[in-house]
Order: C-alpha cells, then structure tokens, then sequence
C-alpha cells in the first residue's frame, strides 16, 4: 500500500491529466521505444515549435484521467511505454508532427489519438495529419474571398479602359 504522500502525488498527477485532457482539442498517443536521445529531443522540438506539449505518462495514471473525462476508448492502447502529446488550440498539429516524425523514425509507433473526447484509431491520426495547418486553411481562404473581387475589378477596368478609347 502505497504511502499518504505517495498516494497525494499520484492524486495531483491524475487531476492534472485529467484537466489537460479536458482541455485538449486533440491529441495523440505514440511509444517511444527506440528512439535516440538525440530523436527524441528532436521530436520534442519540433512539437513545442507547434505548440504541442508532449509527455512521458504512466499508463495507469493516464487510463483514471482518460476515463475521467470519457475517453475509455483509450484503455486498450494504454500499455507499454507511452507518450501523450496534446494540442489545445490546434486540432491537425499533434497529428501532423507525430505522423511526419514516424516516417522519419520508423521506431514511433503511433497507438491511437483523440479529438474532441472522441477516441480515433491510427488511420484516423494519419486523415488528420494530411489536412493543411490552420494559417494554411485560413490563407487558401482569404485567397478565395479574394479571387472574385479581384476578377471584378479587372473586369470594371477593361469596361473603363474600352469607354475611354471610344471617346
């Protein structure tokens, strides 16, 4: 049986899990098994460039912060050495990171992910890391706003241009 202050530790480990996991908009579960110090220390970089913090976490302790706040779906994967990374502003960066890092590194293996409390399988991690990052979406966006006004004021100008030549 483990100590009171032991066991106090291990509570606020818990809670705070569980409170980054609320507060995730996606996330992402991989072993790290087999990667160098100096992958791994690449991975991480890359992560906090993307602003996704990334962890080492207990299984046990992440299965109560997981079904806490209603990923159960992630009991099965929890097993072996597993790391957590989580993004709260960005859906598509835990993914994207990950997923391009595995291709690299054959030795990560991503186990599964989760966006917006919906656990997601591998194949689904992959779907959302091929989709464009945000300022990617959000520049193709303004680009069409911007298509059809640009035509129109082409289009006004050749019909003032034509007006001034038959004067």
């Amino acid at each position: 049986m483990p100590s009171a202050k032991v066991l106090e530790s291990k509570k606020e480990i818990v809670a705070q899990l569980t409170e980054r996991l609320k507060n995730a908009q996606a996330g992402v579960i991989a072993d790290y098994r087999g990667l160098t110090v100096a992958q791994d220390t690449e991975l991480r970089a890359k992560l906090r460039e993307a602003g996704v913090e990334y962890t080492i976490v207990k299984n046990t302790l992440t299965r109560f912060a997981a079904n806490e706040v209603g990923l159960e779906g992630l009991d099965p994967i929890l097993h072996g050495p597993t790391a957590l990374a989580t993004s709260a502003d960005d859906v598509v960066a835990p993914a994207k990171v990950l997923v391009e890092f595995a291709k690299e590194n054959e030795q990560l293996e991503i186990k599964a992910g989760f966006v917006d409390g919906k656990v997601i399988d591998v194949n689904e991690v992959k779907v959302y890391a091929s989709i464009p990052n945000k300022e990617t979406l959000i520049a193709k966006m303004l680009g069409s706003l911007q298509a059809p006004i640009g035509n129109l004021v082409r289009t006004l100008d050749a019909i003032a241009k034509k007006d001034e030549a038959a004067e």
